[in-house]
């Protein structure tokens, strides 16, 4: 028997990220969780934000859009729209964005959908944060 949960992170297109670790912090929508091994089985929806995975004492981030997090018996599952590795995340097109949409919100110009600008926002911080290893 393992003394691991096993994540999977999965989009529509792929597996993101799939390996035995050992925590796992999540955005829900009800504020930030953590899972240890033997966590009660949950089942909650994500936020945009970053997810952190540690294995080995060492961590890795993962910008998630989203989504719902499905945990039991030590496994755990994120199904989400779009997610990205830390290593993946293209920081340059991030801050780009980031910017685009701080400026859409200042101009405060009623024919802009404050709603999707928000969102773009929030998803471009997520990427920052998490190529940043930033999670709380």
């Amino acid at each position: 028997m393992s003394d691991k949960i096993h994540l999977k992170v999965i989009t529509h297109e792929k597996i993101v990220y799939e390996n035995d670790i050992d925590e796992l912090y999540v955005q829900a929508k009800d504020g930030r969780l953590g899972i240890l091994k033997n966590h009660l089985p949950i089942i909650c929806a994500l936020n945009v934000g970053v997810t952190k995975v540690i294995y080995n004492k060492e961590s890795q981030c993962i910008s998630t859009m989203g989504g719902i997090l499905q945990f039991a018996n030590n496994q755990a599952t994120i199904l989400t729209d779009i997610a990205e590795l830390d290593c993946d995340i293209n920081v340059a097109r991030a801050k780009q964005a980031k910017e685009r949409a701080l400026a859409r919100l200042r101009a405060r110009d009623e024919n802009i959908d404050m709603a999707r600008v928000q969102i773009a926002l929030a998803k471009a911080i997520a990427r920052i944060s998490a190529s940043e290893k930033k999670h709380f």
